[in-house]
């Protein structure tokens, strides 16, 4: 069923860094008053809109192609009631998930969510944003003597979506409550302005995914540069939140090591000695599925995914992942360590993998 266009209240569209071509509503959704006012803010854009009875049964996306379907799932916003509210477990960086959106706008070429959302990988988000945070309590509860964390961009990437959901503003300022639990999340989107001045009391690690330029350029597209990822996280950094860097995937190529240098150079110009500043460290690795779908999708790729310079090894969730031999770990971790010994020595390394 579509929803003819109607007109309210006038959209400054500037504010949305992600702007679907078309969205499909699970009808419960409507029953939320977040659903009803996503339906008049995307019915004011002009999108088209669909109602459906569930948000996990979506048939009407086009594309014929591989390439195609993934572009147009891209392109396309389902919202739901999450209806599931047993949370996965997040390793390493987290004891939770907790599942506000998934899938995102941005086209990663070497995203491992290509092999787990499907050939078009539509952006969710979910308008029961209080019952998710009271099931986070639970959870909190449960734990009552240890800290609890839970990551919010397991899934996705939930801040391109924020203008919409305002999801992440009520979780920051829910965990700023909770003594015993604590949100960490990461993105490669720049609009911040709307989480600065929140009360989050430091219980919200936020987090930025970058790359050297070469990489973001060859492999990152629709996100933001790096130098706009900086500048965001300066901007998160100087409003007291707890903040920190996800480099993934660290990829070996010709002057790698100069580029990843340049990167942490830069990191020390804006941020100091890395004070508050944690790091976390991942290496390319790709499935033999995630192989074939990249291919699919992205045919001229030239990321490199020759299984003969990889070493075989099974991954926490039963499924074998080529990663870089035993040498070619041990020189990039060495390499990267010393890279952020050498610029941001008070940053925490959490892990390298």
């Amino acid at each position: 069923m579509t929803l003819k266009t109607e007109l309210h209240i006038p959209v400054n569209k500037g504010i949305f860094p992600f702007i679907p071509r078309r969205a499909f509503f699970e009808n419960s959704a409507l029953e939320y008053p977040l659903g009803k006012q996503l339906l008049k803010v995307l019915q004011e854009m002009g999108v088209e809109i669909k109602l459906v009875g569930s948000h996990n049964r979506i048939t009407g996306i086009p594309g014929k192609t591989p390439r195609e379907a993934y572009q147009e799932g891209k392109s396309t916003m389902v919202v739901g009631v999450r209806k599931t509210l047993e949370f996965q477990t997040c390793k390493p960086s987290a004891h939770f998930q907790l599942p506000l959106a998934t899938s995102c706008p941005g086209m990663c070429q070497y995203c491992y969510l290509n092999t787990t959302l499907g050939r078009k990988p539509y952006i969710r988000v979910y308008v029961n944003v209080a019952e998710i945070l009271d099931k986070a309590k639970e959870y909190i509860d449960s734990r009552i003597f240890d800290v609890t964390v839970f990551e919010g961009a397991a899934t996705s990437d939930p801040l391109p979506v924020e203008p919409y959901t305002g999801a992440l503003a009520k979780a920051i300022e829910f965990f700023g409550t909770q003594e015993m639990g604590r949100f960490r999340f990461v993105t490669k989107f720049t609009n911040v302005d709307s989480l600065l001045k929140l009360e989050h009391r430091e219980h919200t690690r936020f987090r930025f995914s970058i790359n050297t330029p070469a990489v973001i350029e060859q492999y990152e597209q629709r996100t933001p540069r790096l130098l706009q990822r900086l500048e965001a996280a300066q901007k998160v950094y100087q409003a007291g939140y707890p903040a920190g860097f996800i480099v993934a995937p660290v990829i070996e190529y010709e002057g790698w090591q100069e580029e990843y240098f340049a990167l942490f150079s830069e990191l020390e110009k804006r941020f100091g000695s890395g004070d508050r500043l944690t790091i976390e460290l991942i290496t390319h690795r790709f499935t033999q599925r995630a192989k074939e779908n990249i291919l699919n999708v992205f045919p001229e790729t030239t990321l490199p995914m020759g299984e003969a310079n990889r070493k075989f090894k099974y991954g926490q969730f039963g499924y074998g992942k080529y990663i870089y031999s035993p040498e070619k770990m041990e020189e990039i971790k060495t390499s990267l360590h010393d890279m952020i010994e050498k610029n941001i020595p008070q940053a925490k390394v959490e892990y390298f993998i």
